[in-house]
């Protein structure tokens, strides 16, 4: 099947969607709570990107998101092949992190509001709690699927630890951490999003609320199509480096 063919069917497909949305919202629904997609459209200027104050509590939702993103993977990756790199490692501290994990992240909220504050930094901490935990353990997964009779050879002919990562490591962990960049992108954003619900005052999560309680459905979902958006760049900006960086695969 053609890339063109593929292309044209998701577009009919996300076409077919909106127009039974628009059809069930205005024959059937109440558009006090279900705003049709023509109404959204609408909206989207007066509301989000004609409002300053919207486009900059979205613009420092972004900021906070990358932010935290960005921390997650570089501490995310370096501590799971820090502990995945030896037997010992897995065994004394993986347990560790799988506990830290199985904890559910919206219970420490106050804690993390107590400790960095209601401000972007508390919002990019608790974005991070949420997004370093799938890289981490999937890195540490990942390199379980490394071949320890190539590590040894590599070792043997004079490799540096460095260099052992880089070629012998990565190419073989490259898939699992790429997929858990894709759910850490997510967790990311629904950790920021979790705490600008919470305690924020002037961010998205107050005008989500705002628009929620004065019955603005048009607006509420014209802010939520601006996150999701906003997610599905970075995500593929995620897939064009895993491109990238994995091209030996073809």
């Amino acid at each position: 099947m053609s890339v063109v063919r593929v292309r044209l069917i998701r577009l009919l497909l996300v076409v077919a969607l909106l127009a039974a949305w628009e059809v069930y919202a205005r024959a059937f629904g109440n558009t006090s709570f279900l705003a049709p997609p023509s109404q959204v459209a609408l909206a989207l200027w007066p509301k989000v990107f004609g409002d300053a104050r919207v486009r900059a509590a979205v613009e420092l939702a972004l900021m906070e998101l990358l932010a935290a993103f960005g921390l997650s993977v570089v501490f995310g990756t370096a501590i799971g092949i820090l502990i995945g790199l030896t037997e010992l490692g897995r065994r004394t501290t993986y347990p560790f992190v799988l506990l830290l994990y199985a904890v559910p992240q919206v219970i420490l909220l106050p804690l993390f509001m107590l400790v960095f504050g209601i401000g972007p930094a508390g919002k990019v901490a608790f974005g991070f709690s949420h997004g370093i935990f799938p890289i981490l353990v999937n890195t540490v997964a990942g390199m379980r699927n490394v071949n320890p009779l190539l590590v040894r050879g590599t070792t043997a002919l004079g490799a540096s630890r460095a260099q052992i990562v880089r070629y012998v490591v990565f190419p073989h962990m490259a898939t699992t951490v790429f997929a858990s960049l894709r759910l850490a992108m997510t967790m990311t954003l629904l950790g920021v999003i979790l705490a600008e619900l919470f305690v924020s005052t002037a961010g998205i999560g107050y005008f989500t609320q705002l628009y929620a309680e004065n019955l603005q459905p048009a607006a509420l979902l014209a802010l939520i199509a601006t996150l999701a958006v906003m997610a599905i760049a970075l995500n593929e900006c995620v897939r064009v480096a895993e491109g990238r960086f994995t091209r030996w695969k073809d």
